[in-house]
């Protein structure tokens, strides 16, 4: 009975063996030679400083590649045709050719070439020199940012690093490129010269909104960080044996793969925690880390959900880059690897193992691809993976990028549904609550469609500082934008659901770019015929008077008057306002077209051409201002070569802060903020005609957007100052007036007095005379 059961079982090992399917079929790619029958290198030919073979795969664009390795290909259509080896032009005049780092920043190749930075733009076929680095720099970091063509996303992909690795943080220069590297600036990180160690690397982690530091002393290494709260501590520390390659997996994530030959570990918070990574060889050993396993790591390839290691042993080990833990399943081996061998993942669950194959007919490289299905892989009985639980994960905001901006929140659903009789714990995560206080929070509710149970999950995002629910020690100043992901995961998924992958959007806590002020103007000067429309259409200009406006906006007067051509399409018609009433703008928020709300929030205002006839209704004192505020004098004193009207949410400093210590020392000075806590109002002089403001809301509290606007408005009503100088006037009519008083007073003696009788009977006799005449002319006498 024992032998038949052996027998038994040998039988079925042997029937497993002969179902199993090799780990990949090979290929070589032989096309595209006809084009490079005369073309020979041009230039000098690029080499990798590593012995190690690594591949670069675009993020965005699929078929964007860059293998490093004794020679150096470049390929836009994912190694599907041969390629020759890539050069830079003599003309650069790099020396040694040698390449020790590069990066794929959008639509160009950031290179590292005997220490200097040069550009390659792919598509133009150009190359330059990078500018603004005095110092040698032996590496590049930077990421890019698939999910939109959003400003926020396109400055993250344009956003680049070069440094000198190894030397001493404290007394090193690190460069910043804000344009995909073609012009660089020092970097000034706060507390750098109390740093100790050497630097292991620059990053701008999108994910936490802040610039990390890896700092390497005495065979440990952590981060530092540069934003609150992260700066006051750093990461904790971690084993740094060698010179450890770091991977920024894409999408923004916070994932970090750092390795070297004997050495493989994962962070998913961006260094913050770092940890080895398991590995599993067979049903039944597992190893805490790659050297526990004696394993010699040659090349390493992760996309956002996964992870893939080639090792010298010939063998492929493959990993799911899950929400809770990361480990590596041995797959059988197969004889994979030579000294060029790079990994690099084509899509979800399937990868190639790719080596350059020289020709002796051609300056061309053939590639040999070894094409790994992981999905079919999984499915061999022999690794006793355990079967997927779930059936679907899916949800319209995957892969899409949002934006939350102040006050507001994001509402997201998802549909999960499991295989029969398995239950699922579905797990979502914030990658940036330290910098945004943004917090996730996940209801579900269950039904049953065609005897499963489906699982609508409803996920709730905002900011913790507007739910009341956070400590401000906690978060950085939510006054400043940034970024974070949200993913949506099975917590306990097995390693074989390949095909159900995490559900990720990007979000960026900031500007909603849909919304814009708008003007209230129920009754404009055309409504009542003040104004025509069809000559504000027609080229139509007004005349300011040289003493009512100052061109630098000092309140002087100018030395001449300025005709100014009125805008109409930008302006529309004037709304009216009658100068003896206190004004105040009804300022509304829209969106996408529609009415949001009134805002009531603190705004700005200024006449955009320095019109200086209006003042405001209160002053510091009576604004009951704390401290000193803010006006438009101090505020473009310190505007340097910022736009002219530079007061907006990023600089105002409310005079009712109790933080703000600046000393009222002026209290009798014109309070020019508008709306918020007081009734301020405008105040115009006795002056009629047009005004054109500029409009800022202020509140740092209000919107991550810069929310202005230019509008205009009529003044009516008031009548015009007289011409005549008031001493003129008033001196005659008070000289009139005294006349007119002693006349009362001496006429009345005079006529008591002899020579008043004289002069009383003259005046008699005369009137007599003019009776008799006037009856003699009407035929009387």
């Amino acid at each position: 009975m024992l032998v038949l059961m052996l027998v038994a079982a040998a039988t079925l090992r042997l029937c497993l063996l002969a179902r199993a399917q090799p780990l990949c079929r090979n290929h070589t790619v032989r096309t595209g030679k006809v084009f490079h029958i005369r073309q020979q290198i041009q230039g000098d030919q690029l080499y990798f400083s590593s012995m190690r073979a690594h591949l670069i795969k675009h993020p965005c664009k699929k078929n964007i590649a860059l293998y490093l390795g004794r020679q150096i290909f470049f390929t836009t259509d994912n190694f599907r045709s041969s390629l020759l080896p890539l050069s830079i032009p003599a003309s650069m005049k790099v020396g040694k050719p040698e390449l020790t780092s590069a990066h794929i920043a959008d639509s160009v190749l950031v290179l590292v070439v005997n220490q200097k930075v040069y550009i390659y733009d792919y598509e133009a076929n150009s190359w330059n020199t990078s500018l603004g680095i005095e110092r040698p720099v032996s590496h590049v970091s930077g990421d890019n940012c698939c999910y939109s063509r959003h400003p926020f996303c396109v400055d993250m992909s344009n956003s680049v690093f070069a440094y000198l690795y190894g030397d001493q943080i404290s007394q090193t220069t690190v460069y910043f490129s804000n344009t995909r590297g073609y012009k660089f600036q020092k970097f000034a990180y706060e507390r750098q010269a109390e740093l100790v160690g050497s630097l292991g690397g620059t990053f701008y982690f999108h994910s936490l909104s802040q610039v990390g530091l890896l700092l390497i002393d005495q065979g440990k290494a952590r981060f530092s960080y540069s934003e609150h709260p992260l700066n006051s501590s750093f990461g904790l520390p971690f084993d740094y044996n060698g010179t450890l390659g770091i991977l920024i997996t894409p999408g923004q994530k916070g994932i970090l793969i750092f390795w070297f030959e004997k050495s493989l570990l994962v962070s998913r918070n961006s260094g913050q925690l770092v940890y080895p990574v398991h590995v599993r060889e067979g049903p039944n050993t597992l190893y805490s880390s790659i050297s526990e396993a004696n394993l010699t790591i040659h090349s390493v390839a992760a996309n956002e959900y996964e992870l893939a290691v080639l090792t010298q042993e010939n063998n492929l080990y493959y990993g799911s880059l899950g929400i809770l833990s990361s480990s590596l399943i041995k797959f059988a081996g197969q004889n994979i690897w030579s000294q060029d061998a790079a990994l690099m993942f084509t899509d979800v669950g399937r990868m190639e193992i790719l080596t350059p194959v020289p020709d002796l007919m051609f300056p061309a490289f053939d590639f040999q691809k070894c094409s790994v299905n992981i999905q079919a892989i999984l499915m061999d009985p022999q690794l006793q993976v355990d079967v997927c639980k779930a059936e679907l994960l899916e949800g319209e905001f995957d892969n899409k990028m949002y934006t939350i901006d102040m006050n507001s929140k994001l509402e997201l659903t998802a549909l999960m549904i499991p295989r029969p009789g398995m239950s699922l714990i579905p797990l979502a995560m914030v990658s940036n609550p330290h910098s945004l206080g943004l917090q996730a929070i996940i209801y579900e509710d269950g039904y049953t469609y065609d005897g499963n149970t489906k699982h609508r999950l409803n996920i709730s995002l905002k900011q913790q500082h507007h739910w009341g629910r956070a400590d401000p020690n906690f978060t950085s100043s939510i006054k400043r934008p940034t970024g974070s992901t949200i993913t949506l995961d099975i917590a306990n998924k097995e390693i074989s659901c390949v095909d159900l992958k995490p559900l990720t959007a990007f979000i960026s806590v900031g500007c909603d770019q849909e919304k814009k002020i708008v003007i209230q103007n129920e009754i404009s000067a055309c409504q009542d015929n003040i104004l025509d429309p069809v000559g504000l259409q027609d080229n139509y200009s007004y005349i300011i008077e040289r003493d009512a406006y100052d061109p630098s906006f000092q309140g002087q007067k100018a030395s001449e008057d300025l005709v100014v051509p009125y805008e109409y399409e930008k302006l529309g018609c004037p709304s009216l306002v009658y100068w003896d009433n206190p004004w105040k703008p009804v300022v509304e928020l829209w969106r996408e077209g529609k009415f949001q709300e009134v805002i009531e929030t603190e705004f700005v205002l200024l006449e955009v051409h320095g019109l200086f006839t209006y003042t405001y209704s209160l002053t510091a004192q009576t604004a009951r201002c704390k401290a000193q505020p803010q006006n438009w004098t101090t505020i473009m004193e310190t505007a340097g070569d910022r736009r002219p009207f530079a007061w907006d949410r990023e600089n105002y400093v409310s005079c009712h802060d109790p933080d703000n210590e600046v000393p009222l020392r002026w209290p009798n000075v014109p309070y020019q903020i508008l709306g918020g806590p007081t009734a301020n109002k405008v105040i115009f002089d006795q002056r009629n005609g047009i005004y054109v403001f500029y409009i800022s809301i202020v509140d740092p509290y209000y919107s991550y957007c810069h929310l202005e606007t230019t509008f205009s408005i009529y003044v009516y009503g008031a009548f015009p100052p007289s011409v005549i100088l008031a001493a003129v006037t008033i001196i005659p009519l008070v000289v009139v007036m005294l006349l007119s008083v002693w006349l009362a007073y001496a006429i009345p003696k005079l006529l008591h007095t002899e020579k008043g009788l004289k002069f009383k009977g003259f005046w008699i006799h005369l009137c007599r005379r003019c009776r008799k005449a006037c009856a003699c002319f009407r035929g009387r006498c």
